[in-house]
């Protein structure tokens, strides 16, 4: 029961969806009706609000590492935490991509899978993102970081000796990843994804 508890709770605390809420905050239209649909940092960011999409992405990014985070801290310290954890990671990210506060209409969950990422490893955080930003940089093309990021994460988890259910979440949050941005796949295969910071 405690186990389920946490599980639970991850999954409400990633049905937030901090573009959305800060949308309204800063008199923004909803990011479900323009740009790419998508409620997450980048598209807000098409608005030309640059605050609001940087407080969209530490919201997002934050509320996957918290769940991960109260969990290895308030959870029973036995043999089931690691795979607790795992399962409140994938929960918390599902939370994000169907929450159930917002019609189960979430975003894609780049910066959720960042904050888990931190939170299981900080160093495998820090490696995933150095992965996005630096195909960010010199591509400036959001999605195509992502992905990479993404692709690179189990890598990381698996040279970093994290536990094989940590890898297993890293490959997990990579596929729905992908998933989630398969039309962004096809717009980058016929060359017409957005650039970042690009007008909705």
């Amino acid at each position: 029961m405690p186990n389920l508890f946490f599980v639970v709770s991850a999954y409400l605390i990633g049905s937030i969806s901090f573009a959305v809420i800060t949308s309204k905050a800063f008199g923004l239209p909803d990011p479900r009706s323009y740009g790419s649909g998508n409620p997450g940092a980048t598209n807000v960011l098409r608005t030309g609000k640059k605050a609001a999409a940087a407080l969209t992405l530490l919201g997002d990014a934050a509320k996957g590492w918290l769940a991960v985070f109260l969990t290895l801290k308030f959870a029973p310290q036995d043999a089931q935490l690691v795979g607790l954890v795992a399962s409140v990671s994938i929960a918390v990210f599902l939370g994000h991509l169907f929450p159930i506060f917002f019609k189960f209409q979430g975003g894609k969950g780049v910066a959720t899978a960042l904050g888990i990422l931190l939170a299981l490893n900080p160093w495998l955080g820090l490696a995933a993102f150095g992965t996005w930003l630096i195909v960010a940089k010199v591509f400036k093309v959001s999605s195509l970081a992502a992905l990479i990021a993404a692709a690179s994460a189990p890598i990381f988890t698996w040279l970093l000796n994290e536990p094989m259910e940590y890898t297993a979440v890293a490959f997990t949050l990579a596929v729905l990843l992908v998933w989630r941005h398969k039309s962004n796949i096809q717009k980058l295969l016929s060359g017409q994804e957005g650039k970042i910071g690009g007008k909705a």
